[in-house]
């Protein structure tokens, strides 16, 4: 799913603390429903047991809000599982040595 670019540059600034990389270059942001103030957004976690996500989750909305996205909804979803070499941005493969 095509995302917003505005969406795209506030999400970017939210950091995965263990990678040190921003989750949209990740390829966890699967998607962003907008409907006038209203955000949903749906993505993943780099793992189901991440230890960061409630404050990823809560990152997001932070970011969103900040932004005058008063309500944000998200939903985290674990089908498609996230996998790197398909999802991150060349940059992050290349970081991370992905081929």
């Amino acid at each position: 799913m095509k995302i917003d670019p505005k969406i795209n540059t506030m999400l970017s600034k939210v950091v995965d603390p263990e990678l040190n990389i921003n989750i949209v270059d990740l390829g966890l942001i699967y998607g962003a429903e907008v409907t006038d103030r209203h955000v949903k957004i749906t993505m993943t976690l780099t793992t189901p047991f991440c230890p960061y996500a409630s404050s990823l989750i809560q990152e997001v909305k932070d970011q969103l809000n900040k932004n005058n996205y008063s309500n944000v909804e998200v939903v985290v979803v674990f089908d498609p599982i996230w996998d790197p070499s398909i999802m991150a941005s060349q940059e992050v493969k290349d970081l991370l040595g992905i081929w």
